[in-house]
């Protein structure tokens, strides 16, 4: 069953906010989905966002400015938190790196987050069928993009799954997780020591494994002043060096100036919107 917790007009569509009872998760979930004006006529291609650490299904909503080109070139718009929250678990929210706020997009393995995280199946599955089953969204033509641990997210979900997602961009994606301190710390909570199995969640070892392209292009947005740039957070250059060596394209924008922030995100969100719509063939307002 599906709760509607608020709705809002907004350039002429409708920015909803839900709650419902995931069967994946064994909790309640909440996602927002913005509808443009299109989808009173006709069903309209979807376009997934996965957040970053600390944020919830409102950040991206609320912070990205996205309505005003969604509903100019028809693009449904779904957002969803980014992990299970109130899970009992103890000490679930004592650290921003790993659980609340963090689920980095994966299906734990390890107790005591196995019971609750899983976030790649909630995504993939529960949360896109709950979409197509409530709102006018073409289920052919559904893209993915995301920021930070989100980017990371939508990197992994589309390259395993290019039969369900044609097209997948990113801001400053964490590109390698098994080789960054976030994604080290996080993937040993949650999938344990043993490295192998970190390599299906690692969005440069799974083109490295795969040898091939899987889309006709990726694009990506680096700000060139992003404190976690230095940190070795975000390993951009080996997303460039993986994707060359297979032939996958990519268009990697290295930003002079900008952070890791909405700020970002807002300037860019235009051009991303833009390159999902023409991959998705969305109709753009008269």
């Amino acid at each position: 069953m599906l709760e509607t917790i608020s709705e809002h007009k907004s350039f002429d569509g409708i920015q909803g906010f839900y709650r419902h009872q995931s069967a994946v998760v064994g909790l309640p979930m909440r996602f927002a989905v913005f509808q443009p004006p299109q989808a009173r006529q006709q069903r309209v291609p979807v376009l997934f966002y996965l957040a970053g650490l600390t944020c919830t299904e409102e950040t991206f909503a609320i912070k990205a400015g996205a309505q005003r080109v969604a509903a100019r070139e028809g693009l449904m718009l779904v957002t969803c938190d980014t992990s299970p929250r109130q899970t009992g678990i103890p000490g679930e929210s004592d650290d921003w790196e790993v659980g609340s706020g963090a689920g980095f997009y994966v299906n734990a393995t390890q107790s005591p987050w196995a019971r609750y995280f899983r976030m790649y199946d909630y995504v993939l599955g529960e949360l896109r069928e709950t979409v197509l089953a409530h709102f006018p969204a073409v289920a052919a033509r559904c893209g993915i993009f995301g920021h930070s641990m989100g980017g990371h997210g939508a990197l992994v979900l589309a390259l395993r799954n290019p039969q369900v997602y044609r097209s997948v961009s990113a801001f400053a994606p964490i590109c390698s997780p098994s080789r960054c301190p976030w994604g080290r710390k996080a993937f040993t909570r949650y999938l344990g020591e043993d490295q192998a199995a970190w390599a299906s969640y690692d969005a440069v070892e799974l083109l490295t494994a795969g040898g091939a392209r899987v889309f006709p292009e990726i694009l990506v947005d680096q700000g060139l002043a992003d404190k976690f740039l230095p940190q070795g957070q975000l390993l951009p250059e080996l997303l460039e060096q993986a994707c060359a060596a297979v032939g996958q394209p990519l268009r990697l924008r290295r930003q002079e100036g900008y952070g890791h922030d909405y700020y970002f995100i807002a300037t860019f969100i235009e051009d991303h919107l833009r390159f999902h719509a023409q991959a998705l063939g969305a109709q753009a307002a008269a």
